[in-house]
């Protein structure tokens, strides 16, 4: 499988992007762990999205202006996408955390956060094996692992949302919720990413 120069540009930043989506993760895992600021939480991340958005617009450009092979260009897109995606509901459930007034994490939220920057380390190792055609079996493995903690994340939402009912605070109960949520679609976001490496491994065998 031989990969044009423009390829391997767009996988390079692919891979940029993917690493930026776990510095916020390692920032929200962080910050939930020591949880004083949420301000300064929402900040951090914003910026952090903000340069993910100009990787991504990069990385469209460079798709725009090129004609990419043997990876589906819209394989590519999706990848950018979904990594996009990933910063998106982290930085949206930091948002509701400040907006709202939470004045510390719950324990929910920093296994949801775990959840979420394991996915991510996985996501990122791929990237960094898929210029290799002998890493194929190795890529699976780790979309395997992103796949099984999409559905730890799954319980721990479902958990702790029933779990909320038992408070006598209906905005309360509400306010997490809508947090809860927000992480867990982070790590559906990056069940999507992995499956679309796992389409882009089935298509060069």
């Amino acid at each position: 499988m031989t990969k044009t120069v423009e390829e391997e540009d767009v996988l390079r930043q692919l891979e940029r992007e993917c690493a930026n989506v776990l510095e916020a993760s390692r920032t929200l895992q962080a910050k939930l762990r020591d949880y004083n600021d949420p301000q300064d939480l929402r900040t951090k991340l914003k910026q952090i999205e903000h340069h993910g958005d100009e990787i991504v617009h990069g990385i469209y450009q460079s798709l725009n202006q090129t004609f990419i092979t043997p990876f589906d260009r819209e394989d590519l897109i999706g990848l950018a996408s979904g990594l996009d995606s990933i910063l998106d509901m982290m930085y949206a459930s930091a948002l509701r955390m400040d907006l709202y007034n939470i004045h510390q994490s719950t324990k929910p939220m920093i296994e949801l956060s775990d959840a979420i920057h394991s996915s991510v380390i996985e996501l990122l190792s791929a990237f960094q094996l898929i210029r290799d055609p002998s890493k194929m079996d190795a890529i699976e493995t780790k979309t395997v692992e992103v796949n099984r903690l999409e559905n730890v994340a799954d319980d721990l939402m479902n958990n702790a949302i029933a779990n909320l009912f038992e408070s006598r605070d209906p905005v309360e109960i509400l306010k997490l919720k809508e947090i809860y949520e927000k992480l867990e679609e982070a790590t559906d976001y990056c069940e999507d990413v992995a499956d679309i490496l796992n389409d882009i491994v089935a298509k060069t065998r």
